[in-house]
């Protein structure tokens, strides 16, 4: 199957058939729940493809990539989103990660308009933040609400593979049950995404590893309860051991789980910050950065290597994230 978002072209193909079907405009435009669910069927042939064509196209379009998390500059972001994206092109960076869509914009811009932004400026926009909570499901009906399918479609607009929630609400963070049943909610968000050929993935904080539930971390029950076909996890080797995690360990203890990773460093946090560490440039913290993302790249099928820095030291945050790329060029990883 050949489609074509944008002027770009992605074959689907299977042993049974070689199925074509060209898009000569993007197909994203505005939609209700009914003409959501027709596109859907689009994308899936009526039903012939299935998600394993879906997610032989996840797979092909996963490369080895560095990029930036935008909420490292987030201030940046808020005053000049087009002057700061044009700042982050002239460093080098050709992929981002975005943490800002509220009702359905990315920094005030709409998903086509977006597009097109990083298009021009060449940019991939490979995954993204959203958090998956109570008000994209319905209970009642067993099923997404709306506000969660535009979240997975307007994500399709940009060409992401992935779409990252970064957070779980407290409340289902009360009983072993209840998260099991909202693991099973991030399932069936994974079939969503796969429909239209991205992954569902969670991103986690410190919380995962300092909470449990019958005496297991919520980090453990979210790995053994979702579906690794359906949800991946982007590591973030910093905000973990604010919590007691070890990169290292959860690496070994799940291969081959962790598609995306936050490439980050610690150094004892400076006092008023409540918690224990904040993250600083590349090497100079208490993680051996490079050392994790060659596990990574070795061991935790990470393709995507995602740089962010959330403090700065008296530095400007710009400068910081023009750093860490050098940083990661000279150990031998590009954008």
């Amino acid at each position: 199957m050949v489609l074509n978002i944008y002027g770009k072209k992605y074959k689907y193909l299977n042993k049974n058939f070689n199925f074509t079907f060209l898009l000569k405009k993007p197909i994203f435009m505005k939609s209700t729940r009914r003409s959501f669910l027709q596109k859907g069927a689009m994308f899936l042939g009526a039903g012939a493809l299935g998600s394993s064509a879906f997610q032989a196209l996840a797979n092909a379009k996963s490369k080895k990539i560095v990029g930036v998390q935008l909420y490292s500059i987030r201030e940046d972001m808020k005053l000049n989103p087009l002057a700061t994206l044009q700042q982050l092109s002239k460093m080098g960076y050709k992929h981002l990660e975005h943490a800002n869509y509220i009702n359905r914009k990315f920094y005030g811009w709409s998903a086509q308009e977006f597009r097109k932004v990083l298009d021009d400026l060449g940019f991939k926009m490979p995954s993204g933040h959203t958090v998956l909570g109570k008000p994209h499901w319905d209970e009642s009906k067993k099923d997404f609400t709306d506000l969660w399918k535009y979240t997975v479609e307007d994500a399709a607009v940009l060409g992401q593979e992935i779409v990252i929630s970064p957070s779980l609400d407290s409340s289902i963070r009360k009983s072993t049950s209840d998260f099991k049943r909202y693991m099973d909610i991030f399932n069936k968000s994974g079939e969503l995404c796969n429909k239209f050929g991205m992954r569902f993935g969670y991103h986690n904080h410190d919380f995962e590893f300092s909470e449990k539930l019958d005496g297991v971390t919520l980090f453990d029950l979210i790995l053994t309860n979702t579906d690794p076909k359906l949800v991946t996890q982007q590591l973030d080797i910093g905000n973990m051991i604010n919590g007691g995690g070890v990169p290292g360990e959860i690496l070994k203890k799940y291969p081959g789980r962790f598609i995306s990773m936050h490439v980050k460093d610690e150094i004892p946090a400076a006092s008023g910050h409540g918690e224990k560490y904040e993250s600083t440039i590349l090497g100079k913290g208490i993680i051996s950065v490079l050392d994790m993302v060659k596990l990574g790249d070795s061991l935790g099928g990470t393709k995507h290597f995602i740089i962010e820095q959330e403090s700065y030291q008296g530095l400007k945050p710009l400068d910081c994230v023009k750093q860490d790329l050098e940083i990661m060029k000279n150990w031998g990883y590009s954008s």
